[in-house]
């Protein structure tokens, strides 16, 4: 994505100058003011800004990652170009295989494209319940969330109390970065993306749920493209009662 992108706009390094500056002195305060915090790294190209930023100022945030089981060949080679780029082993946390076994025995393997109660409780196996289990003892969590990628997200702000994760804070430290914004910190860095991105994946999650998207449609459209746009989050960002 954003190949064309070139690193000699001033308006652009500029604005993202300013960006870089405000996500690190947040990210230091996390460290700092709410420890242990945790980073939930998705390994989208938001989440390799963030990866950049903590290890690059030795900040004291733990880095995870959920493998859910059905992650692209691509995602994965990420994580060990993470490990080769940063000497960062990413702490992977994985479904309870008792819950997938009952999930899929109980309603097939690719029940997600039926109806979107379905595809949630899948969600909620492979992704939501290991989230859970990683942020348990942590004050805060930081998440590579951006206000302007979904219908879902407008109006995201940069900090809330994340209730139904235990009751802690939660961080959004590039929720007013621009995609153009993303794209500049990573080539100006050299930073590892995913191979995907290329591809015209703008947002990639699960094999089976993610596909490329056509020029024009939103950086979303291509997770669960069988849904309304209204419907597009797994609940690792909804608020559950």
């Amino acid at each position: 994505m954003n190949a064309r992108l070139h690193l000699d706009d001033p308006t652009l390094l500029e604005g993202l100058a300013t960006r870089v500056d405000a996500a690190r002195r947040l990210l230091r305060e996390i460290a700092d003011d709410f420890s242990p915090a945790a980073f939930a790294c998705s390994l989208g190209a938001e989440d390799m800004v963030l990866t950049d930023l903590i290890v690059r100022d030795q900040l004291a945030i733990d880095i995870f990652s959920l493998d859910t089981g059905r992650l692209p060949l691509e995602t994965y080679d990420l994580i060990a170009e993470v490990k080769k780029h940063y000497g960062l082993a990413l702490r992977l946390y994985y479904p309870r295989h008792d819950l997938v076994e009952t999930w899929t025995r109980e309603n097939g393997i690719n029940a997600f494209y039926e109806s979107v109660d379905l595809r949630k409780g899948c969600c909620f196996v492979r992704k939501v319940e290991p989230l859970q289990r990683a942020l348990a003892g942590h004050k805060a969590w930081i998440t590579g969330l951006r206000a302007s990628q979904a219908a879902t997200r407008e109006g995201l702000p940069t900090r809330s109390f994340d209730a139904s994760n235990g009751g802690l804070e939660k961080f959004n430290p590039l929720a007013d970065w621009s995609e153009r914004e993303v794209w500049a910190y990573l080539k100006q860095h050299a930073v590892p993306y995913n191979a995907l991105h290329d591809k015209f994946y703008p947002s990639i999650g699960c094999a089976p749920c993610t596909r490329p998207i056509t020029p024009g449609e939103d950086v979303r459209a291509g997770r669960w493209w069988w849904e309304n746009p209204q419907s597009k989050e797994c609940g690792l960002h909804s608020k559950r009662a």
